[in-house]
């Protein structure tokens, strides 16, 4: 699992042009299995997005796709980690598949 950190280098102004397609990219890999969980930082000076099932090397790709990257908006950390516990009731997401 990775959890990818952004942190915008752009102006508000900017990230709101862009926040409709940086939604239909996120939209697209939720529906890929890719991510699994993916919310605003508060403060709103980035976001975070929690990923599954996926090689680095595919994920760095996914992200150099994101409209925020594309247009110089954010800048990414990605933290890799292995979940090995979970609170009850909540389940693991599933392997993604290629997209």
């Amino acid at each position: 699992m990775y959890v990818i950190n952004l942190r915008y280098t752009g102006a508000l102004a900017e990230i709101d042009d862009a926040l409709d397609a940086h939604r239909d990219y996120l939209e697209h890999y939720f529906a890929a299995g890719v991510f699994v969980l993916a919310g605003p930082k508060v403060p709103r000076v980035g976001g975070i997005i929690l990923a599954s099932g996926i090689e680095r090397e595919r994920l760095d790709a996914i992200i150099a796709e994101d409209p925020f990257a594309v247009q110089g908006l954010a800048h990414y950390d990605i933290i890799e980690f292995k979940a090995t516990r979970l609170a009850p009731g909540l389940n693991l997401p599933e392997p993604a598949l290629d997209s």
